[in-house]
């Protein structure tokens, strides 16, 4: 275990679910809602306070594809990717602000921590194609140039926070 990892934050999740293994789900979404993702140290952590194996609390969390081992930004924005975005020309839309933010399909997250882009299969909202969203927020009927707007718009709004 890292030394220099602070549990008090996960201590306090614990004691708000009683430290039930019954709750391991609420428990790990909380975790990963303070942090942005579950950081590999909550693992052995939560085995050892909880009388789980790490195993089995390391295959709950990469089974559910809402949970994520590695670090996100600030703000996650997924682009749809499923058949009425795909053809309404939602991949440009995903090159454009990769492009931007200087990532790509292997790297997800900005240096700054403050963008995660990811491509979903689907966000049901077909009618709208193509759509995007960032941290759940639905934004229909996307361009690149909206998209580029968008970006420029969440980069203020992140630096006058």
């Amino acid at each position: 275990m890292n030394g220099s990892f602070d549990f008090s934050i996960v201590d306090g999740i614990l004691s708000s679910y009683k430290c039930s293994q019954q709750a391991i789900i609420a428990i790990l979404q909380d975790i990963q809602e303070h942090y942005r993702y579950l950081p590999e140290e909550v693992f052995p952590y939560l085995a050892s306070k909880l009388g789980m194996t790490e195993a089995g609390i390391y295959s709950i969390a990469t089974f559910y594809e809402n949970f994520s081992l590695e670090p996100k930004g600030k703000y996650v924005i997924k682009i749809c990717d499923g058949t009425a975005c795909h053809v309404r020309r939602s991949i440009p839309i995903l090159e454009r602000i990769r492009s931007e933010l200087g990532l790509s399909e292997s790297k997800k997250t900005t240096d700054d921590r403050v963008f995660t882009v990811e491509t979903v299969s689907c966000l049901g909202a077909c009618g709208l194609a193509p759509v995007l969203t960032v941290n759940d927020v639905v934004h229909p009927e996307m361009t690149p140039d909206k998209a580029s707007a968008l970006l420029k718009q969440l980069k203020e709004e992140n630096e006058n926070a």
